[in-house]
């Protein structure tokens, strides 16, 4: 789906407080579905006989297998690794040749608030970073049960604020799941105004921890990954009793007046469609750009499948024009 502006010229730097670009006109909404082939569908059927068998015969525990799924997805050519623990923050640079000074993308991951680490998405960070042609820093956050909300949401505002210490003057804020919320709770921190928030982008994003969107019940929805279950535990473990409607926990009930553009992809068989669907048309009221994509027969967070899915290293590609053309 994309969401088109009526009459909408160049972004501009938005003079407020909350400083990044945006349009006070109106959008009017165009959903874009992507059919998958016949060969394709073969492909993904394989690639989700290998997650399943992974998580039916784990090696590890939850957080080491689910690190080792993510991890599959291969660390770009051309791009140099450098570990980050230092003044409270823990994550990887991945930087590609020839990146430029001043810009950075900030990837925060997903695994529904409790899995996932900056070592094991470094490889689709890269794929990012590489085919956008900039830094990109994949960021470690505190995960529950260990710590609940809000300290991840608090943490994603934090590091925003770091990579501007480190020079950075715009970001490019990027997530999958969790992560994709996160990456738009950021939004809700309007104290901050440096780094200026250039674009985001988020894949099949957690928005709605209430659960209310209609594709978590509907029987016309078949997703491969989750059952509705399958995220009421890591809600409850996370919230620890915290308002589900909160919107540094669910950017859905939050979504400012001003924002930067916003590109959404997501598989048209998740149960979190209408996270997507319901965020994209908040935003889309609000004015501005916003680009929502919808994949048929394809899982969650396929874009991690860079190795088999010609699907998600197109869309990859998508993300990184996207990403390109709103730098100020």
């Amino acid at each position: 789906m994309i969401l088109t502006s009526e009459g909408a010229g160049q972004f501009q730097p938005h003079k407020s407080k909350v400083n990044y670009m945006t349009t006070a006109t109106k959008t009017t909404s165009v959903e874009t579905r992507h059919v998958l082939s016949a060969d394709e569908r073969q492909i993904e059927q394989a690639v989700l006989a290998e997650i399943h068998g992974l998580f039916s015969n784990p090696t590890g525990n939850q957080r080491e297998t689910y690190d080792t799924l993510i991890a599959r997805t291969p660390i770009a050519d051309g791009v140099t690794l450098e570990a980050v623990d230092r003044d409270g923050v823990s994550g990887w640079w991945v930087r590609p040749t020839g990146a430029p000074a001043g810009r950075a993308i900030l990837f925060l991951h997903g695994g529904a608030y409790m899995l996932g680490s900056a070592k094991a998405y470094r490889g689709l960070a890269s794929q990012v970073a590489v085919r956008a042609g900039v830094a990109a820093f994949v960021a470690d956050y505190p995960l529950s049960p260990e710590h609940v909300f809000p300290a991840a949401p608090e943490a994603a505002a934090a590091l925003r604020r770091w990579l501007g210490r480190q020079g950075v003057s715009q970001v490019a804020l990027v997530g999958d799941s969790a992560g994709g919320g996160l990456a738009l709770s950021v939004l809700g921190d309007t104290a901050t105004t440096a780094p200026a928030i250039a674009s985001i982008s988020v894949f099949s994003p957690w928005l709605d921890l209430a659960m209310t969107g209609a594709s978590f019940v509907s029987p016309d929805i078949h997703d491969p990954i989750f059952q509705p279950e399958m995220l009421r535990g890591p809600a409850g473990a996370y919230l620890a009793g915290a308002d589900p409607k909160d919107g540094r926990a669910s950017p859905l009930y939050a979504v400012p007046e001003v924002l930067p553009p916003l590109l959404i992809q997501v598989g048209a068989d998740e149960i979190l469609l209408d996270d997507a669907r319901r965020y994209a048309q908040a935003a889309a009221d609000k004015g501005g750009e916003v680009r929502l994509d919808i994949f048929e027969g394809l899982h969650h967070v396929f874009q991690s499948a860079t190795r088999d899915l010609p699907t998600a290293r197109r869309a990859l590609d998508e993300v990184a024009a996207f990403l390109t053309r709103h730098w100020a």
